[in-house]
């Protein structure tokens, strides 16, 4: 990923450059400083031959109409949410001419047959808002994928709606379908986006935490946090960030509790194609599940265009109706030419999604074999494109003292796992790798860290 040094595209908040420099450890989980250098402007004088005392008028003038910054103004649901922790690895990455494994997006591109769709879409005129809740050719589409992969025939046309990623998906779903005061259920460690979404809709968060080795659900606890006053868990399978696949065992249980208790799913299933050692099953597909479950999911991870931002979610028509008002006021349409070319990717033989297998389970087994050789314990993945690995045996206090000295010293970015909890001592001893990166990005960071780590 390149970034212009001349213009910077992120919004920082107007630190202090001591407070910009200050070390990781000064992270809390979700209230993250900036470490983005502020941008100074210059703004030359046209009277650039004026004499000396001009310019010193000038500049006095200057300092007295110089403008204070205001403290940042934020809703109160939403003070504790700051810069997100990917953006700040990836702007460290730069800084640090560091290899970026943390952030989950490829550094190759997608298909040329899906370029190539786009392009002649918008030849072809296809470039003025969309239907709200997406182009009839998408959501044929993917009402198509998904009666292949899960069995489930849904109306496209009263049960599919397309959102800007599956992150105004997410949105959507719980601003549609929650209200304040309402539990919802996650499991952690968990996407960022889910809390603060969460927070927004104003719902009150249950967590039931999944720990190593194997991030088995702990099917008591579980059992005694489902009430009559949950509302929905929110279910990400195959899981990121540990990589974990929810077993058929486990969905059953989730399953048969909320039919018990009339608890809804949201079903996160984006790295349904990235499950490399056991079958991905959609819990809507299980007996009495598609009524109170929305499926959500996109094109991004499966086709390496996360930056189209093409995402669907599929429910129920009463369960629709909710998704698709909040998704009227978030974003009401999503890109008309990409919508098409989604509509083709979607479309595209098995062979493709055997191929793309193949390929990550090859970028898998540099990535694991070279983090074990390096030192770190590293838990199994069956899903998803990341590694969640110990970083304890290097001695180093916590997750964001380990990851800071990764990239300041190694040169390598990971994601320090205490943010995907609410309570990060948690996550403390963990961190996160990604594998969408070509192999020889991948054995350059397996190198650095195999040359420059070692055990305390």
């Amino acid at each position: 990923m390149r970034i212009s040094q001349a213009i910077r595209c992120t919004w920082t908040p107007q630190y202090s450059n001591e407070m910009l420099h200050q070390p990781l450890k000064s992270f809390k989980p979700y209230i993250l400083r900036t470490f983005s250098t502020s941008i100074s402007r210059r703004y030359p004088s046209p009277m650039a031959t004026a004499s000396t005392q001009n310019d010193e008028a000038v500049s006095t003038q200057h300092k007295s109409t110089q403008i204070v910054p205001k403290p940042i103004q934020v809703a109160r649901r939403l003070e504790k949410f700051k810069t997100t922790i990917f953006t700040q690895m990836s702007m460290l990455a730069i800084k640090h001419g560091a290899i970026n494994l943390g952030q989950g997006f490829p550094n190759f591109d997608g298909p040329d047959f899906v370029k190539e769709a786009a392009i002649q879409s918008i030849k072809e005129g296809k470039n003025q808002y969309a239907r709200g809740c997406g182009v009839p050719d998408l959501n044929s589409a993917v009402a198509a994928r998904f009666k292949k992969d899960s069995g489930l025939e849904v109306d496209p046309e009263k049960e599919v709606t397309v959102t800007s990623g599956c992150t105004e998906a997410i949105a959507a779903t719980m601003l549609g379908l929650i209200n304040p005061g309402d539990e919802v259920i996650l499991f952690a460690p968990f996407y960022d986006s889910y809390e603060a979404t969460l927070s927004m809709a104003g719902a009150k968060i249950k967590v039931i935490t999944l720990r190593p080795p194997d991030f088995s659900l702990p099917i008591d606890e579980l059992k005694s946090a489902v009430s009559k006053n949950t509302r929905a868990i929110l279910l990400n399978t195959p899981h990121n960030p540990t990589g974990k696949m929810f077993t058929r065992e486990e969905l059953n249980v989730i399953a048969s509790l909320c039919i018990e208790n009339d608890v809804l799913v949201f079903a996160d299933e984006v790295y349904d194609k990235l499950a490399f050692e056991m079958e991905h099953i959609s819990i809507a597909s299980l007996p009495g599940m598609y009524e109170r479950t929305v499926t959500m999911n996109s094109l991004g991870k499966t086709f390496s265009l996360t930056g189209w931002k093409i995402g669907w979610a599929i429910a129920p028509p009463h369960l629709t109706w909710g998704v698709r008002q909040a998704h009227s006021y978030l974003t009401f349409a999503t890109s008309t030419p990409m919508q098409y070319a989604s509509a083709t990717a979607l479309r595209t033989p098995d062979s493709y999604y055997e191929e793309l297998k193949r390929d990550y389970s090859a970028k898998k087994a540099i990535l694991v074999e070279g983090l074990k050789e390096a030192g770190f314990t590293v838990y199994p993945s069956s899903g998803t494109y990341f590694v969640v690995v110990d970083h304890t045996p290097f001695g180093l206090d916590n997750d964001i003292a380990f990851c800071e000295y990764l990239i300041k010293e190694v040169g390598v970015v990971a994601i320090p796992t205490s943010v995907f909890y609410l309570n990060p001592e948690e996550g403390k001893n963990l961190v996160r790798f990604t594998f969408c990166k070509d192999e020889d990005t991948l054995r350059s960071a397996v190198q650095r860290m195999k040359e420059k780590l070692s055990k305390k």
